[in-house]
């Protein structure tokens, strides 16, 4: 299962968008959620880390936006970048103290060593992926969104009531499915479709007014594969796609990371980052 969305091809979307939204997918927040270090004993010199001195954080290359900007993990710049520096820094490292190292996506989670302190690569929680390898609490929980094409006549909106007299698009076996169902509630059944192709060559051809897919998703369909498309809102719903740093299975690091992350919740960090690179970056309104 996965949710990175940063493919090349509409092919492998569909294996990523049904892995990504599934409805079975883990409410888990990790198997380590419930082990928090104090921040005081996570600071450098006081943690072994994969090389002395530096803390390295994983991830893929190429590495796309939002999550990354200019193929450039180390410039800082993007979610998952400006997430990963933030948990250095909470752990005393410098921006100078961290190194990047390029992970391919399905090796991350395979059991085995790993030659990285953590790994951040919009990686789903799951119970499956939690046998070989362990994560942090949640640093990341996806929204559902409302993609429409620019040539209609829908644009934004400004609420879920607004969305109910559209023919919505939406793959069978998702969150996204129970999200149109249960916050949506349209006066008409959705059209569900067996895979994320379907959903993408149904709002092409104007099967449908719109399709709801997790916000990952949506940008990355807008940006890439449905160029003549807007996202018309987003909204939250049960069941949202939780993404965590990856470490080693039993990694003494989890706890610290965990610190970190619990930090930078509470004291408006994350929503920060996350804001500007997630929800600003879907340049669409929350909706309620």
């Amino acid at each position: 299962m996965k949710s990175r969305i940063a493919f090349l091809t509409v092919p492998v979307l569909a294996v990523a968008l049904l892995a990504g939204c599934a409805s079975d997918s883990s409410d888990s927040n990790g198997s380590n959620s419930g082990q928090t270090a104090s921040l005081d004993d996570c600071q450098k010199g006081k943690i072994t880390t994969y090389k002395d001195g530096v803390i390295t954080v994983g991830t893929d290359s190429p590495a796309y936006p939002p999550y990354f900007e200019d193929n450039d993990p180390s410039n800082g710049k993007g979610f998952e970048s400006a997430v990963a520096y933030a948990i250095a820094d909470r752990l005393g490292f410098s921006r100078s103290a961290v190194e990047w190292t390029v992970v391919p996506f399905n090796a991350s989670y395979a059991p085995g060593p790993k030659k990285f302190d953590f790994d951040v690569n919009q990686i789903s929680i799951t119970p499956a992926r939690e046998k070989a390898v362990s994560f942090s609490i949640p640093y990341y929980t996806a929204n559902q969104a409302v993609l429409v094409t620019k040539d209609s006549d829908i644009g934004q909106v400004s609420g879920l009531d607004e969305l109910q007299d559209l023919t919505i698009g939406v793959q069978v076996g998702t969150t996204s499915l129970a999200a149109v169902e249960d916050q949506i509630d349209p006066s008409s059944a959705p059209k569900v479709y067996d895979n994320s192709n379907d959903v993408v060559s149904a709002l092409k051809q104007g099967q449908v007014d719109a399709v709801v897919v997790d916000l990952p998703t949506a940008i990355y369909l807008r940006d890439v594969e449905v160029p003549n498309s807007e996202v018309a809102g987003q909204f939250k719903a049960p069941g949202g796609d939780k993404w965590g740093a990856l470490l080693a299975k039993d990694s003494n690091l989890t706890k610290c990371v965990n610190a970190a992350l619990s930090a930078m919740k509470d004291d408006g960090t994350l929503e920060e980052i996350t804001t500007r690179w997630m929800s600003d970056a879907a340049s669409a309104p929350e909706l309620n």
